[in-house]
């Protein structure tokens, strides 16, 4: 169970008895909770607004936003298909999607640029920077954005290595030689998943340096990072949205090369020279032909 649903389920002795009403909506009715103003979860379960704010205030929250906040982080993981389709329809009802989905992009990234530490973030692309390998791990929804850090990498990075299959045998098949000269950057959101969390206590347990990006602290591969740095990620419908990881990627890839000026000058220059001889690229010229 996620953090804060113990926390209620753990207090519940010692609630009052409308506190009790509002816990026992809450835990069974979590996914639908989570969406409730202060007002419709007071009439939901028959209690006044005030005693629900209240109720977040006893659980330690400034007012019932923070809550609210909160107990949505919680249980993105927990939500299934489904739920994660009857919680989109009832905020998108009546609404312009492209807008409200657009501006809570533009929230995330803000939200991330506010929170990440930039500590933790320039010691991660040091780190990586000074390993013998790098390993890049991202399943199912996290594929794309690992395939993408991969992608630039691995022309800058002599031994940069993809892990994206879903198949818990072919991850470790792929991870076996790490070494505590290495690096493994892992990429996780809600669902999270299990083979990954594997995969990641592998390569910690040979003492390679792991960075975790991931929605929080939290996040079950936090616990096994060096390194965590953490994006916002909005569940728009089925899907979650993952563009504050993905500008948050782009953010370490070019931390990273920067003190690699040299070599990515050279590299890019060369392949330029590539491009140009093969016609990788079409130009102006062959553009309008």
């Amino acid at each position: 169970m996620s953090n804060l649903l113990s926390q209620i389920e753990q207090g519940y002795p010692k609630f009052s008895k409308s506190h009790k009403r509002i816990a026992d909506f809450i835990l069974h009715n979590y996914e639908k909770a989570a969406y409730c103003t202060a007002a419709r979860l007071g009439a939901e379960t028959g209690i006044s607004e005030s005693t629900v704010v209240r109720f977040a205030t006893h659980l330690g929250f400034e007012g019932y936003p923070e809550f609210q906040a909160a107990l949505q982080d919680d249980i993105k993981s927990k939500l299934t298909t489904i739920q994660r389709m009857e919680v989109a329809d009832l905020k998108m009802s009546d609404s312009d999607v492209l807008d409200r989905v657009m501006r809570r992009d533009r929230e995330a990234i803000k939200e991330t640029l506010e929170n990440i530490s930039r500590e933790d973030f320039a010691a991660a692309a040091k780190a990586v920077n000074g390993a013998e390998r790098i390993y890049i791990l991202g399943v199912r929804s996290a594929a794309p954005l690992a395939d993408f850090m991969y992608f630039y990498l691995k022309m800058i990075y002599d031994n940069v290595v993809l892990i994206t299959s879903a198949s818990s045998s072919e991850e470790f098949e792929n991870i076996f030689k790490i070494r505590k000269t290495d690096a493994c950057i892992a990429i996780s959101f809600p669902r999270y998943s299990k083979q990954v969390v594997s995969t990641l206590k592998y390569a910690k347990d040979k003492g390679a340096t792991v960075v975790a990006i991931t929605d929080s602290e939290t996040s079950p591969i936090a616990a096994l990072a060096d390194f965590t740095l953490t994006a916002k990620s909005n569940m728009a419908s089925f899907m979650d949205s993952l563009v504050a990881p993905l500008s948050l990627i782009n953010a370490l890839i070019v931390e990273m090369t920067l003190d690699r000026k040299d070599d990515v000058h050279n590299t890019f220059s060369e392949l330029e020279s590539i491009w140009d001889k093969y016609g990788v690229y079409d130009t102006e010229d062959t553009a309008d032909e």
